[in-house]
């Protein structure tokens, strides 16, 4: 198993001013790191690949889309805007070495309709997704797509609908992850969800019902992990904490209070955390 931490915790931009982060979670015991790219930029996604592989570190990246460039959207510029957006995205993937793109980039993040998703749009997903994976074939990057809650997203919001998604995409580049924050608002039995996901599942998101330290919440960590075992999971577990310390992204999550010493004590018991029990189950 390999375990990584999502950099949102401390930063939502990728920078030489941010490069320092990388020794820190490396201390710690991180076999991983996975990078926002909001701003795409191949030269700075380039420089942290350099310094990832000099600390022998795996590399994730997540992204998402908003209303400008949705995959779903009954216009085609809109859905050409998207296939545009996250092929600069892909490039950055590229430059740093990521190995897999997650993200709820399947559909505008925060963009609803009013209704539930129509099969149009669920057909434009699947066709723009389908040209995603191809040109994410080419810069050897696989997706991860991201179920998210009800309040985030309309598209995809449980296992069984992202593992019908990627039947429907039908691309080997098109996979799956798997969110404990999301499945703890939306999925009804979480075994059934994750043997749902399995035949297409690539990463996992160890994430707490409040988005602090894994462990110290409600998620069902015992059945979670379980169930992992279960349906034999290898994958990178990366943690996805956010904070007060990024003003937008706070907005954005909608958290108004600290529930954690610091950022880097929650990363410190993450990681000890999610190795704890894996050594319970996978020995």
């Amino acid at each position: 198993m390999r375990y990584g931490i999502n950099v949102l915790l401390w930063t939502d931009t990728i920078s030489e001013e941010t490069l320092p982060l990388l020794d820190r979670i490396k201390e710690i015991g991180y076999d991983a790191v996975e990078m926002p790219c909001f701003t795409p930029d191949v030269e700075i996604f380039a420089k942290w690949g350099a310094r990832l592989s000099d600390l022998r570190l795996d590399r994730t990246a997540c992204t998402v889309v908003g209303a400008d460039a949705n995959p779903i959207s009954a216009d085609p510029a809109c859905r050409a805007k998207a296939v545009e957006t996250l092929r600069a995205v892909l490039d950055c993937c590229q430059a740093a070495g990521v190995e897999t793109l997650i993200g709820p980039y399947h559909s505008g993040l925060g963009v609803f309709s009013g209704v539930p998703a129509t099969d149009d749009e669920w057909k434009w997903g699947v066709e723009t997704m389908r040209t995603i994976a191809e040109y994410a074939e080419t810069c050897g990057v696989r997706l991860a797509m991201e179920c998210v809650n009800r309040f985030e997203c309309y598209l995809l919001t449980t296992m069984e609908e992202g593992a019908r998604f990627c039947d429907d995409v039908g691309h080997p580049a098109c996979k799956l992850m798997y969110d404990t924050f999301h499945a703890n608002i939306e999925e009804k039995n979480i075994t059934q969800a994750l043997q749902t996901a399995s035949r297409h599942l690539i990463h996992v998101h160890i994430s707490e019902n409040d988005r602090s330290t894994p462990g110290a919440g409600g998620v069902n960590w015992t059945e979670t992990f379980d169930a992992l075992k279960e349906i034999g999971y290898e994958g990178l577990m990366t943690v996805e904490a956010f904070g007060l310390s990024l003003p937008k992204l706070a907005e954005a999550t909608k958290i108004w209070r600290k529930m954690y010493e610091s950022e880097w004590q929650l990363a410190t018991d993450a990681c000890a955390f999610m190795k704890e029990n894996v050594a319970k189950r996978w020995g």
